[in-house]
């Protein structure tokens, strides 16, 4: 399931909160929209009866985001794993981590060609998740904004073993 950013804002498209201070998500759009994606996630499980353990939370840019918030926010339930592609790990007044082990498995591609995100972020991402004892698998590409479809490719045995069948 692929929910949408609740905001319509230009340039155009969907968002999770309004540009700011990269790095640094503004407050009164991010929090609003980690609560909404909080409700759905819960809805969700409560629905299908999959369980956040054997959900992965990815998404690209400010999905990814908010994949991390909503994986590793402070009494929020830990997924199966987490997926960030060319995001970084925001900072928000009012949002809390935590980031004691034991951490889910985390994805991060990153192009190194980032005018709008530059790769240094996805690096201080994997740096403090390594410090933090996840397992990150960490994947620079010689892209702009974009995923790298042989990432994508890299990610399928990455989510089979992260959410073997029939668990």
């Amino acid at each position: 399931m692929t929910p949408r950013g609740p905001l319509s804002l230009p340039p155009g498209g969907q968002h999770w909160y309004a540009l700011g201070e990269l790095g640094h998500p503004p407050q009164d759009t991010f929090l609003p929209s980690f609560r909404a994606a909080s409700q759905f996630l819960e809805e969700l499980a409560a629905e299908t009866g999959i369980l956040p353990a054997r959900t992965v939370l990815g998404g690209f840019s400010q999905g990814s985001m908010m994949a991390y918030a909503l994986a590793l926010g402070a009494g929020r339930p830990r997924p199966a794993g987490v997926i960030a592609l060319s995001g970084f790990f925001p900072t928000v007044d009012g949002l809390e981590y935590d980031l004691d082990p034991p951490l889910p498995p985390i994805a991060i591609g990153h192009g190194t060609s980032d005018p709008i995100i530059g790769v240094e972020w996805g690096r201080q991402a994997k740096e403090l998740l390594e410090r933090a004892g996840a397992d990150v698998l960490y994947r620079e590409y010689s892209l702009p904004h974009a995923v790298d479809p042989s990432f994508l490719a890299e990610l399928r045995p990455w989510l089979e073993r992260v959410v073997p069948a029939g668990g």
